[in-house]
């Protein structure tokens, strides 16, 4: 007779002991299923730091798997039996198995991606096999709890979901009112850098033989693809994982709150966390980094904007954006209000440009797969806005280019927050802004080629042009949004002869663009 047995599938971004598929699962009569696909490798050309991440900790945690008493089935990407997908794997593992199983279930935990959601709603069908899809317990939220928050609401802003979670979670609360009074620092977080305050090295790890010969298989298998491998510095397990987040609250909490908006030059890394790596495959899990820094916060050690910043993105602006993706797919990948049709230049692949913030920003994202919220928003994001650049192209970009990103977190902030595509959804107002706010927030204005101080012409910062360009292409979709009204009334303000000179130089800038 046949010993009954589950097959429980392991997805890339679920490496965690906690996650529902492990938790459910009997170690006795199952087998766990990883694999390393040529498809989740390929959909985008992801950038060769965050493939040797994903699939050296995808190894180290089979690795742990099997010494903690699990029957691991694992694929490597070079296997000659590989299928390359996760249907093909759950099939061909159904084939190799069965003459010696009885297979009752395959088990999975809910994807984190909608394309790999709809495959895995498919495998029963296919396989015949009754298939249990758990719900993903690693988040705060469940996408039950966020579709029931969102009904009937018609303006689903994250801040009121992140006061209705803390109030939950009972996180930073004295009672049913926020720790301090005040639900959100902002004021305190908006600093400009200070040279005078030394910014801690990050927390690096040395590669192991694991990561190595991963970095080996990367270079052999992706030579094309976006990125540099060196210097490999990411935390590939748990244990590594929990070290960075003791060194962020040990060595940058303090001063994460008032300079998280903060940017110098070659300083891409300034006073922030850097572990949404790992938050987003499993290796660290946010319920405990959230405990953890408010625990820091209780014992005196970082002050109260600063932790309530760092709580607030992972309670907040994370949970958010899970739910609202799930909430709002699959609709929402196609939206593209303000019709921008722009194709993506060149220099977003070799950050080989005049403008210094572009060329730190995206140099530092293609040296280390990591570019800060404030890069990504207000310089990359910021840009991408004002020049008219394609949703899907966009899009497209962030999710090869960050080791931290997929697509339910992606989608959301580019579309949503960055473009402004889902006509307000999420934002209430698109986040342009001209070269005055890169100024004030970072020192990159002073070694640029262009000159912020001056508003249209060949010498003049393009985003100042480019600002009020956006404005004027833009006036018929965006002039009655309430907070939009005083820089519509600043434009009409504008004599005809200035008007012309920002409309001429943004269309001899954006040619340029056009022609490469």
């Amino acid at each position: 007779m046949k010993k009954h047995i589950d097959i429980c599938v392991l997805l890339g971004d679920q490496l965690s002991h906690e996650v529902a598929t492990l938790q459910q699962a009997d170690k006795n009569n199952s087998i766990i299923l990883m694999a390393e696909l040529f498809d989740e490798a390929h959909y985008v050309k992801h950038h060769k730091k965050k493939l040797v991440f994903i699939l050296s900790a995808m190894r180290h945690f089979a690795e742990e798997l099997k010494q903690a008493g699990w029957n691991v089935r694992y694929t490597k990407l070079d296997d000659p039996h590989n299928t390359h997908s996760f249907t093909g794997e759950v099939q061909r593992s159904i084939a190799d198995l069965s003459a010696e199983f009885e297979i009752d279930t395959i088990a999975v935990t809910e994807a984190g991606e909608y394309r790999v959601q709809e495959q895995i709603s498919q495998w029963h069908q296919l396989t015949g096999i009754p298939v249990i899809c758990h719900t993903d317990t690693r988040f705060f939220a469940t996408t039950d709890y966020f579709a029931r928050w969102a009904e009937g609401r018609k303006q689903l802003r994250m801040e009121y979901f992140y006061r209705q979670m803390r109030a939950d979670h009972q996180i930073l609360m004295d009672g049913k009112d926020p720790e301090g009074g005040q639900w959100n620092y902002d004021h305190d977080n908006r600093q400009s850098p200070d040279k005078n305050i030394p910014i801690p090295a990050p927390f690096s790890v040395e590669a192991d033989t694991i990561t190595t010969d991963v970095k080996q298989l990367v270079e052999k298998h992706f030579p094309a693809h976006f990125g540099d491998i060196e210097p490999f510095y990411l935390a590939v397990n748990a244990e590594q994982a929990e070290q960075v987040l003791d060194h962020f609250i040990t060595e940058r909490l303090a001063n994460f709150g008032r300079f998280q908006d903060a940017m110098l030059q070659d300083e891409p890394f300034m006073f922030h966390a850097h572990i949404g790596f790992y938050l987003n495959c499993g290796l660290l899990s946010p319920k405990q980094a959230v405990l953890r820094v408010e625990q820091a916060y209780y014992a005196g050690h970082a002050p109260l904007n600063a932790v309530e910043g760092f709580i607030r993105q992972i309670l907040g602006w994370r949970e958010y954006v899970r739910g609202l993706y799930w909430y709002k797919m699959p609709e929402y990948k196609s939206m593209n209000a303000l019709q921008a049709e722009r194709k993506l230049p060149s220099f977003f692949w070799t950050g080989k440009t005049q403008m210094n913030c572009l060329s730190q920003s995206i140099g530092q994202t293609k040296k280390y797969a990591y570019a800060h919220h404030i890069q990504r928003l207000m310089v990359i994001g910021n840009f991408a806005l004002l020049a008219g650049l394609h949703p899907d192209e966009v899009n497209e970009w962030f999710l090869i280019v960050y080791a931290d990103a997929y697509e339910w977190v992606e989608l959301p902030n580019v579309s949503g927050m960055v473009l402004y595509a889902d006509d307000g959804i999420m934002a209430s107002k698109p986040y342009a802004a001209g070269g005055s706010y890169i100024d004030r927030m970072s020192d990159y204005c002073a070694s640029c080629s262009y000159k912020v101080k001056i508003k249209t012409g060949e010498t003049a910062c393009p985003f100042n042009y480019l600002y009020w360009d956006f404005l004027a292409r833009n006036q018929e979709k965006l002039a009655n949004n309430p907070r939009m009204g005083m820089m519509y009334r600043t434009y009409a303000k504008m004599k005809d002869e200035n008007k012309e000179k920002i409309s001429h130089s943004a269309s001899a800038f954006l040619s340029s663009l056009d022609k490469g």
